[in-house]
């Protein structure tokens, strides 16, 4: 074995502890401070206390179907939200004359979005399914909307004026100049369109729904304390965030490899 070989992977190791020693450094204390009573277990349970909770969940058969649940309404959510997203950004950027005018009647909508999100929110569970899909499909819909409009306005007009004086038109101009020049945008905005949903989905499915991962957090059937549920519930969704932001991430390496000149050191 080269000794460029074995720098490597002493490198990879070196990085795989640096980035599981605060975590596990971070649990020990955190049980540790509630081993010793430092830490009130009605509002901050202990690390032992939420894995029980999840060991719980997973015995009872009901953590699968719940799971289900949340990530059939995630991808619901995520393809009506990022389509329209998608269409309407990319028509009211393209468009000069209406796109500004129309781009002020989204952007007002987006402020009554978060009011309607509160007001939903106050009905609990008497909100219907569909409002429920409407109300995540929206986090979905203005972050892409925004950086599929912002995308297709920064792609230069000369890449665009040269594609069409080679006889690029309609579906093959798009496909072979705009859509690319709009790609890292789009892939950014969703990245942060998906987080959003994330956060979204546990808040409604905490308050106003009766299934899915934030109901099994709030409402658990396990003799554990309540905290110790909604604990493992947060951790779970946020997983399911971060494991989705790694699927976007290794997406966009693989959808931009043609940029990768012209990305900084570090991008994606």
């Amino acid at each position: 074995m080269t000794s460029a070989s074995l720098s490597g992977r002493r490198g990879v190791v070196r990085l795989l502890l640096s980035s599981w020693l605060t975590p596990v450094a971070l649990l020990a204390l955190w049980q540790l401070a509630s081993a010793s009573g430092w830490l009130n277990a009605t509002w901050l349970p202990a690390p032992s206390a939420v894995w029980s909770a999840a060991a719980a969940s997973a015995g009872s058969g009901e953590l699968w179907p719940q799971l289900q649940v949340s990530l059939w309404r995630a991808a619901v959510a995520l393809v009506l939200g990022a389509s329209l997203g998608l269409a309407s950004g990319f028509a009211f950027g393209l468009s000069r004359s209406a796109g500004p005018v129309l781009d002020a009647g989204v952007r007002m909508l987006r402020g009554v979005a978060v009011l309607a999100l509160i007001a939903f929110l106050l009905l609990g569970p008497d909100i219907q399914e569909d409002g429920r899909l409407a109300l995540l499909s929206a986090a979905v819909f203005f972050p892409v909307y925004q950086a599929a409009r912002q995308g297709v306005r920064a792609v230069d007009p000369k890449l665009i004026e040269m594609g069409r004086s080679v006889g690029l038109t309609g579906g093959p101009l798009w496909r072979d100049v705009i859509l690319p020049g709009a790609l890292p945008a789009v892939l950014s905005g969703t990245r942060t369109a998906v987080a959003l949903l994330w956060v979204l989905l546990l808040v409604v499915e905490t308050v106003a729904a009766p299934s899915g991962i934030g109901h099994l957090a709030r409402q658990p059937d396990n003799g554990l304390p309540p905290a110790a549920s909604i604990f493992f519930g947060v951790l779970l969704v946020a997983l399911l965030a971060s494991a989705t932001d790694a699927l976007i991430r290794a997406l966009t390496r693989r959808a931009l490899r043609w940029d990768a000149a012209s990305r900084p050191a570090g991008a994606y």
